[in-house]
């Protein structure tokens, strides 16, 4: 696996702030939440994934590259 750039990881912690609300659109993971899942976004590590509260409980990771998440709001 070929880590992101610094490029991409500061561009997807510009996307996705700490306090965005976002909803699971695909992740493939046989732990993963239910499609649909929101959550809010408690950071961005340095491969670039998102790192998600899920309302469920869940504390999965959204790979980048791999996994689809959407914004819901942005943090307030």
């Amino acid at each position: 696996m070929e880590f992101p750039s610094k490029e991409i990881v500061d561009a997807v912690r510009d996307t996705y702030l700490v306090g965005t609300r976002v909803e699971l659109v695909h992740m493939d993971d046989v732990q993963a939440p239910p499609i649909g899942t929101q959550g809010t976004v408690i950071g961005v590590d340095d491969t670039a994934s998102v790192m998600v509260a899920w309302d469920n409980g869940s504390g999965l990771n959204v790979i980048y590259g791999e996994d689809v998440i959407r914004k819901v709001s942005n943090h307030d």
